[in-house]
């Protein structure tokens, strides 16, 4: 006779590859925090409703307790041959308190029971990732006012395009983290679903009071159907969509900062203490922080493809294959966590070269769609202005110099229309200035998102 907790059907001990194959302690023993918190709120109930005395549920309180603190402090030896925490806990249970311990798992299956952990453990994730979340916007909006005034150039296809104040730039990665949190919260109210109760799929014959439950575990409501709640992943999966688009933008922040650290750029200098260098070129300093971000994030988004095909053929309701969430879900967290932090700190402690982006912001005829406008402002429509300033910065190349460098007779002889006050609209800082439209890039309309963005952080 098998002495597993569904043994009593079989005649056999499971083969050895059974057990290995089939085993998910080895992982998913990082719930058990959550385990032993849902088995004490359905021991509660379970006293409450009548359906144990309230000594047999001291007993167990009692004992489910001592547990947790001994895997808290790192006392307690997890058996790897136990097939998953769920059972672990249990078997240790009756181990300690006898037969009474095996009256917890009365109206319970343990697919409602895993469901519930892992949504308990999505639910403290997003809780934290929010918070790390908020650690990234208050370090780029620290480090826009610290260099409120600097100016580089924008880029569209990785080409000079227009003057920016860098704290436009930063601002932009505080917009992408905004959402990213936005999307937690609401991936939170959708995770906050009590699935106790659904038992294995049909739900429980026993008066188990659900919303006793719900109440003292935090959810806000409970499953509408107990074949569904079992067999959701949902959750998960929108998870970990988040979590892929949120390490896209944390990619794209990365790439920004390898590029820029580069001697072709030269626009930031990373700090030693968070940078490598080469086995062999003894000058190099490798900016492998970022680049690791990069990297992890299609670490991530695998994840997501992989627990998308394993969903994508199930039948209702339960099926092992869920099991196979936990791995991919545990690594996204982790990742995740990982490079929040290291983004928080890579921000803090950046350095940004004021000169060398002053000075790419005056070469690449970035001030040509100001000259356009000027052009507008004298009379010209856009499409007639667009093409004459084509032509000057065709000649300005052709001799070699910037629409600054160009004499006033010479960008007269473009365009009779143009006065002295030209010079004005080539200086990049001015074409900064003139952009403080809501949502722009000149001075006022970076403060005023700053402001906002205070407020928003509460900080």
């Amino acid at each position: 006779m098998s002495n597993k907790i569904w043994g009593g059907r079989f005649r056999e001990k499971p083969d050895a590859i059974v057990d290995q194959f089939n085993a998910s302690i080895h992982f998913d023993q990082r719930l058990y925090a959550q385990d032993i918190e849902g088995s004490m709120a359905h021991c509660r109930m379970l006293a409450k409703q009548g359906i144990i005395t309230e000594e047999e549920s001291s007993s167990i309180l009692q004992a489910l307790d001592e547990i947790k603190g001994e895997m808290d402090q790192g006392e307690f030896v997890f058996d790897e041959t136990r097939e998953d925490i769920h059972s672990l806990v249990e078997q240790e249970l009756v181990e300690r308190i006898g037969t009474v311990g095996e009256k917890l798992h009365t109206g319970r299956s343990r697919n409602d029971q895993v469901s519930l952990d892992v949504r308990l453990y999505v639910r403290d994730a997003i809780d934290r990732v929010i918070l790390l979340i908020r650690d990234v916007q208050n370090a780029l909006v620290d480090s826009a006012e610290r260099n409120g005034e600097f100016i580089l150039p924008g880029y569209t296809h990785l080409q000079r395009a227009q003057p920016v104040l860098l704290a436009h730039h930063l601002l932009a990665y505080y917009e992408m983290m905004k959402r990213d949190g936005r999307r937690f919260q609401e991936n939170r109210k959708r995770v906050n679903v009590l699935p106790l109760g659904s038992a294995a799929l049909a739900g429980s014959t026993f008066d188990l009071d659900r919303h006793a439950v719900a109440r003292e575990l935090g959810f806000a409501e409970l499953s509408g159907n107990s074949m569904d709640a079992v067999s959701d992943r949902d959750f998960v999966l929108e998870f970990i969509f988040n979590a892929s688009l949120l390490m896209m933008h944390l990619s794209r922040l990365g790439e920004e900062l390898v590029i820029w650290s580069s001697h072709e750029f030269g626009f930031v200098t990373l700090p030693d203490a968070l940078s490598t260098g080469s086995s062999i070129m003894p000058q190099k300093k490798n900016p492998d922080l970022p680049e690791l971000i990069r990297g992890k994030t299609g670490r991530v988004y695998g994840h997501l493809m992989g627990l998308l095909t394993t969903m994508k053929g199930l039948p209702l309701a339960y099926n092992k294959d869920l099991q196979e969430d936990k791995e991919a879900l545990f690594d996204t967290v982790d990742t995740v966590v990982q490079c929040l932090m290291v983004t928080t700190r890579l921000l803090k402690e950046v350095t940004f070269n004021e000169k060398a982006m002053a000075d790419a912001a005056k070469e690449g005829y970035l001030a040509a769609t100001d000259l356009a406008d000027y052009l507008v402002s004298r009379g010209l429509t856009f499409r007639k202005a667009h093409e004459t300033v084509g032509k000057m910065v065709l000649s300005a190349m052709e001799q070699g110099k910037e629409l600054h460098q160009l004499t006033l007779e010479a960008l007269q002889a473009a365009s009779p229309e143009i006065g002295e006050d030209v010079f004005q609209w080539l200086d990049p800082a001015e074409c900064v200035k003139r952009r403080e439209l809501p949502g722009g890039t000149g001075p006022g309309a970076v403060r005023k998102q700053l402001e906002k963005a205070r407020e928003e952080l509460g900080s």
